[in-house]
């Protein structure tokens, strides 16, 4: 069965209203589109039809940091507190069943290379139950809700008022990492985050379509899925038709699956350009130890965690490659490439669900893009 007809038997089925793919090897390029942009079939989709890009977005963001490396801004080893005066003494719960104000300091400062890793103490385990993690989801909240964050300044202070879940370096924590890294940006460039994007990775690379505001006609509606059925979310002209007062690493960009492909080709080509090959390198490698892992295991699937994104280092299923980078969104959408092979995989869709558990249309996605 053909990519083609994989995605139109779910849009057939009513699991997804549409879908834009691209499979690009580095020799031959498949881009396929199907059904609507929302569940009327007011407008069919097309390959520049904007998306919601959500945590597809992270990549990109720790590319952004990665380029401060390379100009010297920025040391992996820097303390974040000479940028993030705000987390420059950040208290970490006894143990991570502890409540929230049963604390200990920092045994060391979090650093630059803590955050590119996900590694910094902040963030979410698999057991969501854990009283530092409650704590956390009152300031990281859901990342599909762009205008309900408050501005950096704020964000950042809320974010000091809750404890580290682990000492910085001894776990992968998933996503809060990602919105610090976007500030951190901002500050030590001296440029807001949109900006620094803009100059230095969209314009670079063509990326015209990529950014935080999606121009409503040419976007999606968005859904959840619930046991009725698909329920609208988000439409066009809802939380990404203006610019948020922060502007999420995590996962606030939206775009067009050229150019996420576009951002996938620089990594396979190392750098392009935009990043040194080291840079890449330090991107597309594991990070973790299984320890690590073990603690943020939900997300990562037995996968382990580069910077901004997973790393393939098991082969559970066909579409394994050791070394495969990138990673998923909350909005439906899936983004990889393989360093190794020059190939790169790119779904968008606008149908998303709450469990990090990867739905079946999107390991069919993955099953014939490996073919």
């Amino acid at each position: 069965m053909s990519l083609r007809e994989i995605l139109q038997r779910h849009v057939d089925d009513g699991t997804l209203p549409g879908a834009v793919a691209i499979v690009d090897t580095g020799g031959t390029r498949e881009v396929v589109a199907v059904g609507s942009v929302d569940v009327e079939g007011s407008r069919p989709m097309a390959e520049d039809t904007l998306f919601r890009f959500a945590s597809i977005t992270k990549p990109i963001t720790a590319a952004a940091v990665l380029v401060l490396v390379d100009d010297g801004r920025l040391a992996l080893d820097d303390p974040i507190g000479r940028w993030l005066p705000e987390l420059a003494e950040p208290k970490v719960v006894r143990t991570p069943s502890s409540a929230p104000d049963d604390v200990v300091p920092a045994k060391r400062p979090i650093t630059v290379f803590d955050v590119l890793t996900s590694q910094a103490g902040w963030g979410f385990p698999s057991d969501f139950t854990l009283p530092a993690a409650q704590a956390l989801a009152g300031v990281q909240r859901d990342g599909r809700e762009v205008q309900s964050f408050p501005e950096p300044d704020v964000w950042l202070a809320r974010l000091a008022e809750v404890p580290l879940l682990h000492q910085p370096g001894e776990s992968w924590l998933y996503d809060t990492c990602s919105t610090i890294q976007g500030l951190l940006v901002a500050r030590a460039s001296g440029q807001p985050f949109p900006e620094f994007l803009a100059e230095r990775i969209f314009a670079p690379l063509g990326m015209t379509d990529t950014g935080f505001v999606a121009e409503p006609g040419r976007a999606t509606a968005f859904y959840k899925k619930t046991a009725d059925g698909l329920v609208l979310a988000d439409p066009p002209d809802g939380q990404w038709a203006t610019m948020p007062a922060l502007p999420l690493g995590n996962g606030g960009l939206a775009g067009t699956a050229g150019d996420w492909t576009a951002f996938g080709r620089m990594l396979v080509r190392g750098g392009a350009g935009v990043l040194t090959p080291e840079a890449v390198r330090l991107m597309t490698t594991d990070h973790t130890t299984a320890a690590q892992r073990e603690i943020g295991a939900l997300f990562l699937e037995g996968q382990g965690w580069g910077m901004g994104g997973s790393v393939d280092i098991t082969v559970r299923e066909p579409w394994h490659v050791p070394g495969r980078y990138g990673w998923v969104g909350g909005t439906g959408t899936t983004a990889y490439v393989v360093p190794a092979t020059g190939a790169i995989t790119v779904l968008l869709t606008q149908v998303g669900e709450d469990s990090p558990v990867t739905p079946s249309w999107m390991r069919d996605f993955w099953r014939a893009a490996a073919a």
